[in-house]
Order: C-alpha cells, then sequence, then structure tokens
C-alpha cells in the first residue's frame, strides 16, 4: 500500500458519521493526510415518470443540494479541526457510485466508511452502501462499526 495523503470520509451528518470522521481524523493525522467528507443526494432521475403534485422533482432536487450544503458547511464547523488540511463536496448521484468516483476523482489514497447503522436508528449511509463501496473502489477501504 502506498503512503496516505487524502482519506475520504462519507457522510449522512449523523452522530455515527461523525464517530468515523473523528476516526478518519486521528489516522489522517498519524499519516499527515488530508481529509475529504462528501455527502451524496440520491439522484431522483429515477422518479422523474412519477406524478408529485406539489413540487417538481427538479425543483425538489435542487433544494435537497441547498439544505445538504448548508448541512454540510454546519457539520464540517462543528467537527473538522481547522489545523487540519480538509475539504468537503455534495455531490449527486447513486450514492456508492459517487463516493468511488470521487474519491477516485481526487487523488483520495483511502475511503473510511461506516458499516452499518446502530440498533434504533434508521438505515442511511450504512449497510448495503459500504458494501457496494468496499467491491468497486480504487483504494483500500476501512469500514468501521460507529455503534461501538
Amino acid at each position: 500500500m502506498n503512503n496516505i495523503t487524502k482519506i475520504l470520509v462519507p457522510t449522512d451528518f449523523s452522530a455515527h458519521s461523525n464517530r468515523v470522521l473523528q476516526s478518519a481524523i486521528m489516522i489522517a493525522r498519524k499519516f499527515a493526510a488530508a481529509i475529504e467528507v462528501v455527502f451524496v443526494v440520491e439522484s431522483l432521475d429515477a422518479y422523474a415518470g412519477f406524478a408529485v403534485p406539489h413540487l417538481p422533482l427538479e425543483n425538489l432536487e435542487k433544494e435537497l443540494l441547498e439544505r445538504a450544503k448548508r448541512k454540510m458547511t454546519e457539520f464540517i464547523t462543528e467537527n473538522m479541526p481547522r489545523d487540519l488540511p480538509h475539504a468537503s463536496a455534495v455531490l449527486t448521484g447513486k450514492v456508492a457510485a459517487e463516493i468511488v468516483r470521487h474519491a477516485k476523482a481526487t487523488g483520495c489514497d483511502m475511503i473510511m466508511i461506516g458499516t452499518q447503522t446502530c440498533k434504533g436508528v434508521e438505515k442511511t449511509l450504512f449497510g448495503s452502501v459500504t458494501e457496494r463501496v468496499i467491491k468497486t473502489a480504487h483504494c483500500p477501504v476501512l469500514s468501521m462499526n460507529p455503534c461501538l
């Protein structure tokens, strides 16, 4: 394995994602690496043929992207140390595919992602997305159970 210079950390803005991020920060400090935090808004293209009574899907997707960008700013401000090199991005598309695509496009050497949801918590980022990322990533994927 080559040196780790940039770690991609997908988030869903939950406390569990923050636990993954905090572990990634610890690893980044050990390797003097940067962190790239991403959130993916699931593309609504698959629903384009459905009738939506109040809001066209195009407007809904734009609103979701804007809200996600605001949430990302808050998440980074609250959880990322200022002295650690980092970047963030809000993407749109299929979640696992966008995580892997962005990691490769931005030169990430590792992806750190949660393995599962915790008891009593709604399933969001973790689970099958993690499995697809592990199977398709161009770089090592470090997965962790954020519930422990």
